[in-house]
């Protein structure tokens, strides 16, 4: 249940590796306001874990092994509309970013600055603002105007990350190898690459597609 003490901010932290989670609870251990109340290691237990404890702040890694943070986020949310969720993350593309707030992210934190920002973020996000860290706002902002990629060019972009060859492409997708030629140049200049290969690069890099 929810904490009685109101001056206390109650978290949640949801992470595979146990040294992150110890990491969080020493940064956390000195702070009278903060109380870490339940810890979870995927998806399907944050989402038991949130249902028991209602926590003001949870910290939710990207990548869980049943499950996406994004999803389990959007698990949480959709019993709990008010639920304030940062994800944690240890890549920081700008993709990814836009589509954790798109998706109800109270904000967007990396791994590597933890130490730093983690007791101002939790405190930030409680009291109702959008925390992103400094790098990751940087990359998003860079990226603010760029033309998104459809889902049909991502569905070929993928597919060329796997290494399959233009007919390849065509005949999963039931398509012609023209037209996945066609998706291809409108792939390669809506990512400013130079070649397919740069292409994946830059979409991995920027969290548009995973491999």
């Amino acid at each position: 249940m929810p904490s009685s003490n109101a001056s206390v901010i109650t978290v949640l932290v949801v992470d595979d590796h146990p040294l992150l989670r110890d990491g969080v609870a020493f940064g956390l251990s000195g702070e009278p306001d903060m109380r870490i109340v339940a810890n979870a290691h995927d998806g399907r237990s944050a989402i038991e874990a949130f249902r028991e404890h209602r926590p003001d702040v949870t910290l939710m890694d990207l990548q869980l092994p049943d499950m996406s943070g994004i999803d389990a986020m959007r698990a949480i949310r959709s019993e709990f509309p008010e639920a304030c969720i940062l994800i944690l993350t240890t890549y920081r593309g700008d993709a990814q970013v836009a589509n954790a707030l798109k998706q109800g992210a109270s904000g967007f934190l990396l791994k590597a600055s933890l130490r730093k920002e983690l007791r101002d973020a939790i405190r930030s996000a409680r009291a109702g603002r959008r925390v992103i860290s400094p790098d990751a706002a940087s990359d998003l902002a860079e990226h603010m105007g760029d033309e998104a990629l459809s889902e049909r060019e991502l569905q070929v972009l993928k597919r060329v990350a796997r290494g399959l060859g233009n007919k390849q492409v065509a005949a999963e997708l039931g398509v012609s190898e023209d037209t996945v030629k066609s998706h291809m140049k409108n792939i390669l200049s809506k990512l400013d690459a130079n070649d397919r290969t740069h292409a994946v690069v830059m979409a991995v890099k920027r969290g548009i597609i995973q491999i």
